[in-house]
């Protein structure tokens, strides 16, 4: 059985993955030239947010932030991208 100090090693490791991941998420969201792209790239941002709070033990804001950062704002963006004209580089 795994003592305290193991557990929290364990918690901090996972805890910098999934910020890193987050971070990383963010700045493809950001560099992304293609907006449907862009709008995915988002909504793993989201989930992985969604992931850190849950890690933090706050399942309630973990859920909220999944639904609505991840789901519901995701598709407000793709709606209001396909209500768009696509125009290309030249």
């Amino acid at each position: 059985m795994p003592g305290a100090t193991e557990m929290a090693i364990e918690f901090l490791i996972a805890n910098t993955i999934v910020l890193v991941l987050t971070i990383a998420a963010s700045l493809i969201t950001v560099l992304l030239r293609d907006l449907l792209a862009s709008a995915v790239a988002l909504a793993a941002m989201s989930l992985l947010l969604s992931l850190e709070f849950y890690l933090l033990q706050a399942p309630d804001v973990a859920i909220a932030q999944a639904a609505v950062g991840a789901c519901l704002s995701t598709a407000i963006v793709i709606i209001a991208i396909k209500g768009t004209k696509r125009q290309e580089d030249e």
